[in-house]
């Protein structure tokens, strides 16, 4: 059995007992899927985690960087209070689109609001609403800016926030500090900035699964 196949079938079996999908969540793939979007969502295993993360949070506010089909806005959502707030941001008019209508199918589109176009004009729009701070950012979208949206996070955040960065293994790329490719270069920014920041406490763990080898950095705002 090959290594892919293993890690297939372990999380074939922890998502079955632990992170067992519903209709809502099947069609929101199954449209994202039918509407050609990247096949690029996370896991079932991963949203589970991410909606742990709310819950243990006591999450109320929560902001994600880059929407896709929603299925991970989905569970992240479904941790909040009825009266919880979460803000998706979509560069892409097609994905948000299609999103939308996936929220909406969860039954979650009063707590969800997905906004379009490019996230570094978004954050200072909402910056500029003085929102209650985020509990949790889930930032997940164009990795080249991942320190910018690592800092527009910190702006919006509280003491004990958490910050998660999606896909900073970059298939073991982040180690080439001579990189020039953007995605490893946005990545190691943002690793380097969680580092050095007097605000901020982190680390990263690398993983295998059905999306293969990738990783997450996972940073708690201190003050």
């Amino acid at each position: 059995m090959s290594g892919s196949q293993l890690w297939d079938d372990v999380d074939d079996y922890f998502i079955s007992h632990l992170s067992p999908d519903d209709d809502a969540l099947r069609a929101a793939l199954r449209e994202s899927e039918a509407a050609g979007l990247p096949a690029i969502a996370v896991t079932a295993a991963q949203g589970k985690f991410l909606q742990l993360l709310a819950q243990v949070q006591g999450a109320r506010n929560v902001l994600e960087i880059g929407t896709l089909g929603g299925y991970s806005t989905i569970w992240m959502a479904r941790a909040l209070p009825e009266d919880g707030r979460l803000i998706s941001l979509e560069y892409n008019a097609k994905h948000a689109d299609v999103a939308t209508r996936n929220i909406a199918r969860a039954g979650l589109e009063r707590i969800v609001e997905v906004r379009v176009g490019p996230a570094l004009e978004s954050l200072p729009k909402l910056a500029d609403e003085n929102p209650a701070p985020f509990d949790l950012v889930f930032i997940d979208a164009d990795k080249a800016n991942n320190a910018h949206y690592v800092e527009w996070a910190l702006r919006l955040t509280r003491a004990g926030s958490l910050i998660i960065v999606d896909n900073v293994v970059r298939g073991g790329r982040v180690t080439e500090a001579d990189s020039t490719e953007p995605d490893v270069a946005g990545t190691r920014a943002a690793i380097e900035l969680i580092a050095g920041h007097p605000r901020l406490s982190g680390t990263a763990l690398q993983t295998v699964g059905q999306k293969g080898y990738d990783g997450f950095a996972l940073a708690r705002v201190l003050g």
